[in-house]
């Protein structure tokens, strides 16, 4: 099957209080030391008002090489999640290798017939991209168990924390636009404009990854987008290099806007060596006159602002802002595909 699915925007139904959260091992295994992290991602979790439970495959010391399990393993905890009424929202536990291995496996069909909030970044931004691309799922880049719930939020002041507990929340639970997400001094211009449009992207290296597979979104699905991404680990040329790629395939030419997330442990980005991130980024723009929002709060670096893959944005990269114009889920009545 490949990726033309309808491009009508499909909603999962808004969580209520007291609904069934799981988290689950969708990538990477659960290191004996990160679970405290879990235990902490509970707490938040449960203070948002949800019941919390952990999937099997989310067992410390469990692997399978750089993975939970084997892909196929995963995929059935997965499919068998998607499929479950009670479960209504999955939080991955982590990010790590393992999404590419069964892309193929889940069931798409569950998702049309139920479709929930899976939340994660990293490789999990495989999820949201062909998930959006097959059935239009919205997608929720955002904070997962172990790295984030767990670990980043732990970290951040007690203000921002419930900031973030808010926003997470209405996000999940709310059928009202939740319009401009929290700025902080980090977020900078690095080109101006403001443009409105469709919310497409993640890790860079997924987004390439993904566009490489049969299940890609297919090209007419960036226009008007406002495309973002982060990236961490490797080299500031491999950014370049990802960047050259969807210039190369025409992903550039259609995007309206982009933002671009904290970089994370990328060599070659150290003050006082050449080039810098923006420069990069407008180096493969060219001429191309959109706007570009980076240094935004979402990335490996975390805490995540939650960046919903399809919902409809408005962005203003002179004013600094970002706007989410429509909500991410659907009324708690209402299943069907919207948008």
């Amino acid at each position: 099957m490949t990726g033309s699915a309808p491009s009508q925007l499909l909603r999962p139904r808004a969580l209520e209080p007291g609904d069934l959260v799981v988290i689950a091992s969708l990538s990477g295994p659960l290191p004996a030391d990160r679970e405290p992290n879990v235990e902490q991602a509970v707490v938040v979790l449960e203070r948002m008002g949800f019941r919390v439970r952990r999937a099997p495959l989310l067992e410390a010391g469990r692997r399978h090489w750089w993975n939970a399990a084997a892909p196929a393993e995963i995929a059935g905890e997965l499919n068998a999640l998607l499929r479950d009424p009670e479960v209504r929202a999955i939080v991955a536990s982590d990010g790590g290798q393992t999404a590419l291995g069964y892309l193929d496996l889940i069931d798409v069909e569950a998702v049309r017939a139920d479709p929930k909030p899976i939340l994660g970044y990293s490789d999990v931004s495989l999820l949201h991209l062909v998930l959006y691309a097959r059935t239009g799922l919205v997608g929720f880049h955002a904070d997962m168990a172990v790295p984030g719930f767990g670990g980043h939020w732990q970290s951040a002041p007690p203000a921002r924390q419930a900031e973030l507990e808010g926003l997470y929340s209405g996000l999940l639970t709310g059928t009202e636009a939740i319009g401009a997400l929290p700025t902080s001094p980090s977020w900078e211009c690095w080109r101006p404009g403001r443009v409105e449009g469709r919310l497409i992207g993640g890790v860079i290296n997924r987004i390439v990854l993904a566009q490489a597979t049969r299940f890609a979104l297919p090209l007419e699905r960036f226009d008007g987008a406002v495309l973002f991404w982060e990236e961490a680990g490797g080299l500031a040329s491999h950014v370049w290099s990802y960047l050259q790629v969807m210039r190369h395939c025409g992903i550039l030419d259609r995007i309206s806007g982009m933002v671009v997330g904290v970089p994370h442990e990328i060599s070659g980005l150290e003050p006082g060596v050449s080039p810098t991130l923006p420069e990069i980024v407008l180096d493969v723009l060219g001429d191309r006159d959109i706007p570009v929002l980076g240094n935004v709060d979402f990335g490996h670096a975390g805490p995540n602002l939650p960046m919903p893959v399809g919902i409809r944005v408005g962005l203003d990269a002179q004013r600094r802002t970002l706007s989410l114009l429509e909500p991410a889920v659907a009324p708690p009545t209402v299943t069907a595909p919207a948008g």
